[in-house]
């Protein structure tokens, strides 16, 4: 409790009114006695945090469900539908978007196809698109969005610069931040892809509850994002987990085994060559079983040197090949245990192709916390 020699009531108040908030976020609807219970408050004084919660908006009364009988105590709720939040996922042939209410439930999905060598104006654009439709499959406007989060391919600085970016040539050198923020009158957050699929993992995926995660981000291109001590590691300069730099890591042209398989068909559109080798390869055609093997040699190298390093719990594989899991990850987990020391979990992700898209959602939902339900801030009065 807040120290009242000095009279800060308050601060007292406000305090009293994050552990509300808190309560309620966590457990969802509950009476005035279990929230006072939660918060260590009396009753009386639950009952008036509540009145000042309710008036400012952040908290509302649940009403009884039907059929209820006698006089059922009243119910309170936070407001997770006060504001909205955008997640987007910039690959590099799609754009994806997903609008969630406070508490990160997600509400409308959109996804924008774009091709890796459209002008920037056209990405732009598409990214555009995205969250337009989300907001006309929710019926809400831009203005009720209060931050919009965004994964994207590439090397990010710190100022959510792109700095490199080897499949989207139009990314490069790109303050990526600057120009969403003339796009958006929001908030806007800025984080590599793979970071947040890592985060989206661990939060509501088949890593969650791991400590020390290293998630491989595998499809058309390689990427990887790490979990030290439950939390996403960004690293000084925000390039952690960029192995994929090394070509002794022999990540960077691993997916050209898949993507240059002869088993592919001539014509087969670039983007769905690799889908079509493992396909292949599952129905047991030796070549593409071969191409198979190559790389997954490849994928593993790099994986063992971040499996030495971080000795992590787990390894999972994610981002678009994981749904060809049942081709690959029994072959990575043979290549894993010749080299490292003490084998992690290596799990499948549950997650797929929605992982970046769901760890921005994640990502925004972090920030909203650290900006208005910390004790140094506090929650804003909505207008």
């Amino acid at each position: 409790m807040a120290d009242l020699r000095g009279g800060d009531l308050s601060r007292l108040r406000q305090l009293n009114s994050l552990t509300a908030i808190r309560a309620l976020r966590g457990a969802g609807p509950l009476t005035l006695s279990a929230l006072a219970e939660r918060a260590g408050l009396s009753r009386p004084s639950m009952k008036e945090v509540t009145d000042e919660l309710m008036a400012l908006g952040w908290v509302e009364e649940v009403p009884p469900s039907p059929g209820t009988m006698g006089r059922p105590a009243r119910r309170y709720r936070f407001r997770a539908d006060s504001g909205y939040l955008v997640g987007v996922d910039i690959g590099g042939h799609n754009i994806r978007a997903a609008l969630s209410d406070l508490d990160g439930e997600i509400l409308a999905e959109t996804r924008q196809p774009v091709l890796p060598d459209a002008p920037l104006d056209e990405r732009l654009a598409a990214i555009e698109r995205a969250v337009s439709g989300c907001l006309a499959l929710s019926r809400t406007t831009v203005a009720d969005v209060w931050s919009i989060s965004v994964g994207t391919i590439g090397v990010i600085d710190v100022e959510g610069r792109v700095i490199y970016s080897a499949a989207v040539p139009a990314w490069r050198d790109l303050d990526l931040a600057g120009k969403l923020r003339e796009m958006f009158p929001c908030q806007v957050l800025i984080e590599n892809d793979s970071r947040l699929a890592a985060m989206a993992e661990a939060r509501r995926g088949v890593a969650r509850g791991a400590r020390d995660v290293v998630f491989l981000h595998v499809g058309r291109r390689m990427g990887a994002g790490l979990i030290i001590g439950g939390k996403v590691h960004r690293g000084f300069g925000a390039a952690a987990g960029e192995i994929s730099m090394l070509p002794e890591a022999r990540w960077f042209d691993a997916p050209e085994h898949l993507n240059t398989c002869a088993c592919v068909p001539a014509g087969t559109a670039p983007e769905d060559a690799a889908g079509y080798t493992l396909a292949a390869a599952r129905n047991g055609d030796p070549v593409a079983v071969e191409a198979v093997e190559r790389y997954v040699d490849d994928l593993a190298v790099g994986t063992a040197a971040m499996v030495l390093i971080l000795d992590p719990q787990m390894v999972v594989l994610g981002g678009g090949f994981s749904r060809s899991s049942d081709v690959l990850l029994d072959r990575l987990r043979e290549r894993l245990e010749r080299t490292c020391m003490r084998m992690p979990e290596v799990r499948a992700s549950t997650l797929g192709d929605e992982c970046v898209v769901v760890g921005a959602i994640d990502y925004a939902v972090d920030h909203l916390d650290d900006q208005l339900f910390t004790p140094d801030k506090g929650p804003l009065p909505l207008t």
